[in-house]
């Protein structure tokens, strides 16, 4: 199995590699925390303007229709040159281009591929996190209109959302995942209220949702009612996927830039120094020669699927470990100054949690992938 750019791919991330050099001004992320959403969305409409964003995404859909590795390749030169990586926006797209109406799809993907029109994603809530299926916010059919009561938390980007990819109960006798569809919510409906959280790394990007008594339109459900845990599976299988984002590469660079101050003097350069550095080096090629693995799959036209939690899995334990090892060798500075590493380290002990917890992973894994039986 060759992993090697072909003659078309190096062409493509050379032109790519001299254009971020050039806008790295744009690329800047804030130090202050309150300002990187908007700067985030900013250097998103950038790379669309460029012609970044959408890059495997189907022509008709305003994609570029390329093979998914240019998207792989655009995330590791995003992250090669510490710029910030695109908005997760990959899974809403894929999941209205698979489930969406001609309709929904004319109005809705030019502006989430575009970042003008913001999304949020509306599935935790305070008693259905791990176990999503016993989620409880309904959504009752009233002539022609879906009412929406209920409660979601740690919803991305909430608070500057236009839009909302929500999961609720629709079928309330019918078994708990087999009730649920997914409506599509203007978040400037009246009866929607935001409350911002502030997290451990100082910013705001999570929220508390109430829906009380919203009115959405029928023609916003996406596909089938009842068809919204298969949505949903569908859509975290391309969110747990480490090749559509770019934790690979900004990883690397941060194992380089701390074997850069070992090997300079900054850091202390002991026999242990350099087994946490090895370690954290073996978790990253461990994590990339499973994603490489998962890119053949997916240029061969395979949808992302259960085997994606492998990837979450390897994806947050290499996380967690490079986050460990730079706090270990950094000693006290980063809680000291409180800035971009510290943010760091914060959001990767996160990593075993969103998306699915390490545990819930390994039952799929288990389940989904080794065919074992359910624990009785």
């Amino acid at each position: 199995m060759d992993f090697n750019d072909s003659p078309d791919e190096a062409d493509f991330r050379a032109r790519l590699r001299k254009w971020l050099h050039e806008h790295s001004a744009d690329a800047a992320i804030p130090d202050d925390p309150a300002a990187r959403a908007d700067a985030q969305n900013a250097w998103h409409q950038t790379l669309y303007e460029a012609g970044y964003i959408g890059l495997s995404f189907p022509v008709e859909y305003g994609g570029h229709g390329l093979p998914p590795i240019y998207e792989a390749i655009l995330n590791d030169e995003l992250g090669r040159a510490g710029a910030p990586p695109i908005e997760g926006i990959g899974h809403l797209c894929n999941a209205l281009r698979l489930f969406g109406s001609d309709a929904q799809r004319r109005e809705l993907l030019p502006g989430l591929l575009s970042g003008s029109v913001r999304w949020c994603q509306g599935f935790s809530e305070p008693e259905a996190g791990s176990d999503l299926a016993s989620l409880r916010t309904r959504a009752d059919l009233v002539d022609g209109v879906f009412r929406v009561n209920g409660r979601k938390i740690w919803t991305s980007f909430a608070a500057v959302a236009d839009w909302c990819f929500l999961l609720c109960r629709t079928e309330p006798d019918a078994p708990k995942h087999k009730g649920i569809s997914v409506l599509l919510v203007p978040m400037s409906t009246p009866g929607i209220a935001v409350t911002p959280i502030v997290n451990a790394a100082r910013n705001r990007e999570f929220a508390e949702v109430t829906f009380d008594d919203v009115g959405v339109p029928a023609d916003n459900l996406l596909g089938e009612r009842g068809q919204g845990w298969s949505i949903a599976n569908q859509l975290l299988a391309y969110e747990r996927g480490p090749s559509d984002i770019n934790w690979i590469s900004r990883l690397s660079r941060q194992l380089r830039d701390l074997e850069q101050q070992v090997r300079s003097g900054r850091l202390e350069n002991s026999p242990m120094t350099r087994v946490r550095l090895g370690r954290a080096y073996a978790e990253l090629r461990a994590l990339q020669v499973k994603v490489q693995r998962s890119l053949s799959d997916r240029q061969r036209g395979a949808l992302p699927g259960p085997e994606g939690s492998v990837d979450k899995l390897l994806m947050a334990r290499a996380d967690q470990i490079c986050g460990h090892t730079m706090m270990d060798l950094t000693d006290s500075e980063p809680l000291l100054t409180e800035g971009l590493e510290w943010d760091v380290y914060v959001w990767s002990r996160a990593a075993g949690i969103y998306g699915g917890t390490a545990q819930i992973q390994r039952n799929i894994v288990a389940q989904r992938v080794l065919g074992l039986p359910r624990p009785t």
